[in-house]
């Protein structure tokens, strides 16, 4: 009897530890087929969205993972949808190669879950959810032992202070975290680029550069959809973090 063809599949990589450790599953998932990245770049930055790592790093991860990189390419302030609209277009020359699946590192927020499932059950893809509804200190630990390595890149300032930014995440950081801050950053607390996993070739040389803080507005939304921020990354729907202030460490190619 033979086994099931596996699922292609992308995996929307941010390039931080939750993307990181769900593509993890990912490759290790028989059913799934990991074929291509995914990353939404601000085109007016020339950076990670919402992360604001240069593109230099972001290409450095895909060539240590071995896999293409496609990048999800949007101006400072889109609305939902002229985000939308741009994801449909980007999707669908990675779907004339096969690709159905899009993987995704959420955990826990109930209301992007089905933002992302109603978008892509538009275009007839499936989402996958390596992490959803697991506790945050099994992940943590998960990661941590893996041999993951990360820095914070940026810190959300409603939550945490410049002094978070640019710090490894690392045991010291979770501990020396304020009570109230989810541990994996899952309200947007924080933001990490992995310069090391089990998955890359060899890790990433990198140099800390300025620290930075910018402010931004949360956009206009379509009535009854997630909104998006400036980056495209969804928000919820409840006090939305993205209109707020952000210190952001700026990442060299060492």
């Amino acid at each position: 009897m033979h086994s099931p063809v596996p699922a292609a599949a992308l995996m929307n990589w941010s390039g931080g530890k939750d993307s990181a450790l769900a593509l993890y599953h990912a490759l290790r998932n028989p059913q799934l087929h990991v074929k291509a990245l995914l990353t939404s770049v601000n085109t007016h930055y020339q950076r990670v969205s919402m992360h604001g790592v240069r593109l230099e790093l972001l290409e450095a991860q895909a060539q240590r993972i071995g896999l293409p990189l496609t990048q999800l390419r949007l101006p400072e302030m889109p609305d939902m949808a002229e985000y939308e609209a741009q994801m449909r277009a980007t999707l669908a020359p990675l779907q004339e190669q096969g690709i159905t699946h899009s993987v995704f590192g959420d955990i826990y927020l109930e209301d992007l879950r089905q933002y992302r499932e109603q978008q892509l059950a538009r275009v007839g893809m499936q989402a996958v959810f390596p992490l959803w509804q697991r506790p945050n200190a099994e992940l943590l630990r998960e990661y941590l032992a893996l041999g993951f390595r990360a820095v914070v890149v940026c810190v959300n300032d409603r939550y945490l202070d410049q002094s978070f930014c640019g710090r490894l995440l690392d045991e010291d950081f979770l501990r020396d975290l304020p009570a109230g801050v989810d541990s994996c950053g899952e309200n947007g607390e924080y933001h990490s680029f992995v310069f090391d996993a089990p998955y890359f070739s060899s890790p990433i040389p990198f140099e800390r550069g300025e620290l930075v803080r910018r402010t931004y507005q949360a956009p206009a939304t379509r009535q009854n959809s997630t909104p998006t921020s400036t980056y495209g990354t969804e928000a919820s729907t409840s006090a939305s973090p993205f209109a707020a202030g952000f210190w952001y460490t700026d990442l060299h190619l060492a």
